[in-house]
């Protein structure tokens, strides 16, 4: 069994290893001609649940066999044109490459003892998206495995430096259990869920969280925002942070930041963004503009597998103040002794909630030593001219209705029947937008997410894909409206 261990006598078995497993999804890349097969659990679970573990097959190209069957064949394929579903990009190479150099070597990005180099790398990294966003001198940061745990990291901060100012500045000694209940949250409706799932984590409940409606373009309305915080003060509450986002999961759309940072500013409240799917326009050529006022956050997260086209996982939370990290700092003997820190020996689990961590970062290093920033925004913004000449074909198709015009690449739309005498009960056209979803899914031929709006059933593209046309979208269209005719002409036919 030592010889399936990677070191230097099975340096050669590594290399044939590898390059067959690379030779086989290479040949299953170039020969892909829809995004998934089709297939259901309910065939392929008996398949994988058959197989016995504790009776290994021993060849390496037998295990391969065998994953064709259970992952390649059925797997769902980000990477081609019509796979318009969630916020899940086609993979730029170099940071592919990243990705097989860390595994291999293996390093755990917790203490320096564990990732010479690897350190360094993602500190500098850090820098440089600090520099991008201009969080100024003093800012800092960590990678971390994606958006929801950056959330809830911020938050943390946030909550730890609201309970450390109202104990401060309280007339008498309060006990931060006295404090926790008395915190507010403050983001808006269209905010992603993990605000929520954040707030209920670090024991302050959903109800922490007030949701501020949104305008007509999905943006968080700011004069709600600056009544909601005026509310709360006058109730004897805390303003503990304003969550914006900058790049809604359903409509991209980026809220207001230099009116919401004023807002936080004046009620010395933490400003948190949520750029995990707009912080691609940190590098785009064109578009950096939209992300003004992100400079004035207190913390930001951003997800590079989202739109710097990195493979899952690959994220980070940023802070202007590094200072603030302390609130995730602990010292064990055995792993980081306070002594360490004074000796100004760079150990990233002083900053981190996760102590074992992987080397991410090398894929971004990797992909900005290839590529350059401007080759990765120059990718960005042709999705973002997708999204925008796609708008103008759905708007201009009377089979569908559009929500919003795209700030970033999402597209939110609902099949609408005309149908000539017949007026189609709207429970009946949500049954036939959420069948059109799943029935397309079902069939291989694309994949489509689904939302909700004001309660009623949409349909969304997430346009990620350069490689994607606008021929693409109009064939997608065509399929999802067949789709819903069919499940009409059956359902009012079995009314009628």
């Amino acid at each position: 069994m030592r010889s399936h261990l990677l070191n230097e006598t099975t340096a050669d078995l590594y290399r044939r290893s590898v390059t067959e497993g690379v030779e086989r999804v290479a040949a299953k890349l170039a020969t892909t001609e829809r995004p998934h097969t089709g297939m259901s659990v309910d065939e392929l679970a008996p398949v994988i649940n058959g197989i016995d573990l504790d009776r290994p097959l021993e060849d390496p190209a037998a295990v391969l066999d065998e994953l064709e069957e259970v992952y390649l064949r059925d797997a769902v394929y980000f990477h081609h044109p019509r796979y318009l579903g969630h916020l899940n990009c086609p993979v730029v190479i170099p940071a592919v490459l990243g990705e097989a150099v860390l595994s291999a070597v293996n390093s755990s990005l917790d203490t320096w003892d564990q990732s010479i180099g690897g350190t360094l790398i993602e500190r500098r990294l850090i820098d440089w998206t600090a520099g991008r966003i201009g969080l100024g001198p003093d800012a800092d940061g960590i990678f971390t495995s994606g958006g929801s745990q950056s959330n809830f990291h911020s938050l943390l901060l946030a909550r730890d430096e609201a309970c450390r100012t109202v104990m401060q500045n309280s007339h008498r000694p309060l006990a931060k259990s006295e404090v926790l209940p008395k915190l507010r949250i403050f983001t808006s409706e269209a905010s992603h869920f993990s605000v929520k799932k954040s707030a209920a984590m670090l024991g302050l409940g959903y109800e922490a969280v007030i949701a501020v409606p949104v305008d007509r373009n999905r943006r968080m309305d700011t004069s709600v925002l600056a009544l909601e915080l005026e509310s709360c003060v006058r109730e004897g509450l805390f303003p503990m942070a304003v969550v914006a986002t900058a790049g809604t999961t359903d409509f991209g759309s980026i809220d207001p930041l230099p009116e919401i940072a004023r807002l936080a500013a004046e009620h010395s409240t933490w400003m948190h963004v949520d750029a995990a799917y707009g912080c691609g326009l940190l590098v785009s050529p064109t578009r950096r503009h939209l992300l003004d006022g992100i400079e004035h956050a207190n913390s930001v997260t951003v997800d590079y597998h989202k739109s710097f086209f990195q493979p899952v996982s690959s994220s980070a939370m940023l802070v202007r103040d590094r200072d603030t990290l302390k609130h995730a700092t602990y010292h064990a003997d055995y792993l980081n002794p306070r002594r360490m820190a004074e000796e100004r020996i760079p150990n990233q689990v002083d900053k981190s909630i996760q102590t074992t961590r992987r080397f991410d970062a090398l894929k971004l290093w990797m992909t900005l030593r290839t590529m350059g920033a401007d080759g990765l925004g120059s990718l960005f913004d042709e999705v973002i001219d997708l999204a925008a000449a796609g708008w103008d074909i759905i708007d201009a198709d009377p089979r569908f209705e559009v929500v919003v015009r795209p700030q970033i690449s999402t597209l939110v739309f609902r099949y609408v029947p005309r149908l000539d005498g017949v007026e189609v009960r709207n429970d009946l056209v949500d049954e036939a937008n959420l069948h059109a979803r799943k029935a397309l899914f079902a069939s291989g031929e694309a994949v489509v997410a689904g939302t909700k709006v004001d309660g009623d059933q949409y349909l969304k593209f997430t346009l990620l894909n350069p490689q994607t046309t606008t021929a693409d979208i109009a064939a997608v269209l065509d399929l999802l409206a067949a789709h819903a005719e069919q499940f009409l002409g059956e359902s009012l036919a079995v009314h009628h």
